[in-house]
Order: C-alpha cells, then structure tokens, then sequence
C-alpha cells in the first residue's frame, strides 16, 4: 500500500508541474520552477522562527507567500527591462541567500534542517497521514496535491483560450482586450503554489525536473498545445511509475531515479521525435541528399 501512496504522490507531481510547466517552456521561463523551489527558503525559516516549531501549515504559508513574492519580482525587475533569465536569477539567488543566512544565524536555536528543508523524502509520504476525528484518510500530501491539481486543470480549463494567446501573442491578446497581467499572475500564482505543495513532499530536485523536463519532452513531440497539454501529464506519470520500479530494483532515490526517468525519456524524444529529432532530422536530410544525386 506504501508503495501505492508513493507512486500516486508522485504522479500527482508531475502530472501538475508538467501541465503547468508547458506554460513556462512556452513563455521561456522554463526555471521559474527551480527559482521559487529555492526562494522560498526564507519563508519556512521565517515560519519555524515564528512558531517555534515544525507546523506544516506555518511552513506553507510562509512559503506560499515568499513564493508569491518572488513571482511578483521577478515580474516587476522584467517590466523595468531586465531580461527574464536575469530577473529570475537575480530574485531567487537573493531570496534564498537571505533564507540561508537566517538559519545559519537561528537554526541552533530551533529543531531546523537545512537539509530536511531543501531536500524532501517521497518515500516518508505514507507516514504523515491525515487524520479527521481520528480517523485516517491517506497521506496529507495526496489530498493538498490532490486540490492543486483539480484547481489548475479548472483555472487553466475555463480560461484556456486566454491563457493560449496570453502565451504566444501578449500584444494581440492585449489588443482585444484580454487582461494580460492577470491572466500572468493567475498563471504564476497556480506555479507557486504547485511548487510549493509539492516542495515539502517531494523536495527541490524532482519539482524542478518535472516543472521542465516532461513538458520539455512534449513540446518535441507534438506542435498543439492541448495535445503537449496531456502528452506532458502522461510522461509525468509514466516518470512515476517507472521511476519508482527502478529505485525499487536499485535500492536508490525515489525523487532521484524518478527524475533519471524524465531525463531518459526526453533524451529518446530529442532522438527520435518523428519533426525534431536528430535521427528524424537526419534521414530526412539523407533522403534529399539521395534525391539530388
């Protein structure tokens, strides 16, 4: 049943940060991701220093928080004319500068890991059960990704068609009176907080990967955007799956092999993708060649 638990969280993940992150492949801001997995590091700080302990409510409002914040830099240093990859890396880097320097000067004080923090275990999941008059119904983190995911597939299905011009035409969508900056921000918010839901289970590492990588694998695979939509949910699950049968067979990291996973899967994509792939690309190339002669 552990394992169950394990390789449903684990989807639940991708299947978000995929699902969203073919926005920001699309938009070129494809390590927002990472930068608010590492930003938000101040804002857990801020929350155990606050409370004295290791509340997961006060973790993720505090991170939640420092999560929209950084998106809301990273927007404002983008309006003033720095390029977006500066304008993320400058905010998260100070961000979780700060937050790295507030547990080296409180973190003797309070029961804090820099590790624990920066690092999740997938595989203690099943453990911290959610527990309603005393009943226990699952693991915490399957319901709070659970209700991400549902919110960003109905977001992201009622203003689908505002969200698509929003990202490949701004300036047409600006002009027939789509709101722009809201559409923005109701994105970037949907991105914190799948990020920071998925931080405290899983860890910086396979959020960032599957933020990127499945999504990235899609976008080679198909030009339509519903379809790089579900083909990207689809790699994100299957990254689960697999991911976990061979931590399992290794006896390694879940989050580690998981992420193995993503990245085989988009290096058979870069291969043999039947538009971009570098096979396709060269025997069609082979194929003119032949013609010409």
């Amino acid at each position: 049943m552990n394992s169950f638990w394990i390789i449903l969280t684990g989807s639940l993940v991708a299947a978000t940060c995929g699902f969203l992150g073919c926005f920001l492949i699309l938009r070129r801001m494809a390590m927002l991701g990472d930068a608010i997995s590492h930003a938000i590091l101040p804002g857990i700080a801020i929350a155990f220093l606050l409370t004295g302990g290791r509340d997961s409510i006060a973790m993720l409002v505090g991170a939640a928080v420092i999560g929209l914040l950084t998106v809301f830099l990273i927007q404002l240093f983008h309006q003033s004319g720095v390029k977006s990859d500066a304008a993320i890396g400058v905010t998260f880097t100070a961000l979780f500068a700060i937050g790295v320097v507030l547990i080296s000067l409180y973190g003797s004080h309070i029961d804090l890991d820099l590790d624990c923090v920066l690092y999740g275990e997938i595989a203690y999941v099943p453990w911290d059960t959610l527990v309603i008059n005393g009943a226990e119904w699952g693991p915490r983190a399957v319901w709070g990704l659970g209700i991400i995911f549902i919110i960003s597939l109905l977001v992201v299905g009622l203003f689908f068609k505002q969200f698509k011009i929003c990202t490949f035409d701004p300036a047409m969508a600006a002009a027939i009176g789509i709101p722009v900056a809201l559409f923005h921000y109701l994105l970037m918010g949907l991105v914190s907080m799948a990020t920071v839901a998925s931080f405290e289970s899983v860890g910086a590492i396979l959020v960032v990967a599957m933020m990127v990588v499945p999504s990235a694998t899609a976008y080679l695979l198909t030009d339509r955007l519903p379809v790089m939509l579900g083909l990207s949910m689809l790699i994100g699950v299957l990254c689960s799956i697999l991911g976990y049968s061979l931590a399992t067979w290794l006896d390694s990291s879940i989050a580690g092999s998981m992420t193995v996973v993503a990245g085989l899967l988009f290096l058979i994509s870069f291969l043999f993708s039947p538009r971009y792939g570098l096979v396709s690309k060269w025997q069609v190339r082979r194929q003119i060649k032949l013609e010409l002669e």
